[in-house]
């Protein structure tokens, strides 16, 4: 007699109700039983997983191992299937990369009675970072009533164009960091020999680069855009009160401030945000434009040691 998870459910409506069937109770073996069954049955799985699968096998080799069930899909191309009758675990996803690679698969199957978060998470990061797509399957035996007991696949990961196209951001966005990290080391570099106010400072992978100016929430930053730069006075010190009492310090010595650093500055009180800042913008080349670094370099520096000149006198009475 099967032993079911739950008690019977009752038929008072004439509705049957799903109850749950302990995986071992149908398939006591994982390879001699389950991996049997799915081979003699492997439409179910195509229907669990949209693929259309055809000539499978059972206990290929792969170098020291050998693949639970390998499959080809529409287009011919190998499809391996990793079973395991218990909670998702490291030696089995290890396993399942480890086919794709020596089978030289493009899509690969991976079969659980409980799947993990974290190797949720994982099947979900290999679809949106590698080549192959990636199934993640819970297995569950179900009856209603006195039926056979049946299987039910569920997918909980799998790949799709959604997927794809956040993968493809997220490799964009990396490289960006890294052109922009590349871009303030050349940067930090160079303004050393102009100011010693960002001596200290590591490069960043964001789209600036700040420095104290000795008052908490004010700093003096170079931000860097695709084709352009600026440098600034960034005010936020967490109220905007306090930051509209410094801004309004400062834009009232405007014309010696604007003096000292030898032309207008943008004066902008993000009106209806928190923050204000004083900065200077060039539209001579941003991190998009690496065959003009050296002069943005150039520039941007220039204008950083002319604005500390010009704005820390006023700072220093407004603490």
């Amino acid at each position: 007699m099967i032993e079911l998870d739950s008690n019977a459910a009752s038929t008072e409506t004439g509705i049957g109700r799903i109850q749950r069937v302990a995986l071992r109770r149908v398939w006591s073996h994982e390879a001699h039983d389950f991996t049997t069954w799915l081979e003699t049955n492997i439409d179910v799985l195509a229907e669990a997983t949209g693929l259309k699968l055809d000539g499978v096998e059972r206990e290929r080799s792969a170098g020291a191992f050998s693949v639970d069930l390998i499959a080809e899909d529409e287009d011919g191309r190998a499809v391996v299937i990793e079973n395991q009758l218990e909670k998702s675990d490291h030696d089995h996803l290890g396993k399942l990369l480890t086919y794709l690679v020596a089978m030289q698969a493009r899509r690969a199957v991976w079969i659980v009675a409980d799947p993990r978060p974290e190797h949720v998470g994982a099947i979900a990061w290999l679809n949106e970072s590698s080549s192959a797509d990636f199934f993640l399957l819970k297995l569950e035996a179900i009856r209603i009533g006195d039926s056979e007991p049946a299987p039910l696949l569920t997918q909980i990961v799998g790949p799709s164009e959604e997927t794809r196209e956040v993968g493809r951001k997220k490799k964009e966005w990396a490289e960006k960091e890294r052109v922009r990290h590349r871009f303030f080391e050349g940067l930090l570099g160079h303004a050393k020999s102009r100011t010693q106010l960002h001596a200290n400072i590591s490069p960043s992978k964001n789209n600036w680069a700040g420095a104290r100016s000795g008052i908490a929430g004010v700093g003096f930053n170079y931000v860097v855009l695709q084709h352009g730069a600026r440098v600034e006075l960034y005010i936020d010190t967490g109220g905007g009160d306090e930051n509209q009492r410094i801004f309004g310090a400062l834009a009232r010595e405007r014309n010696g401030i604007e003096s000292t650093f030898g032309g207008a500055l943008e004066w902008d009180t993000k009106e209806g945000r928190r923050a204000c800042r004083i900065a200077k913008s060039y539209e001579s080349g941003g991190y998009r434009d690496e065959d003009k670094w050296e002069a943005v370099y150039e520039e941007l520096a220039d204008a950083m040691a002319k604005l500390e000149s010009a704005v820390k006198p006023h700072l220093r009475g407004l603490h």
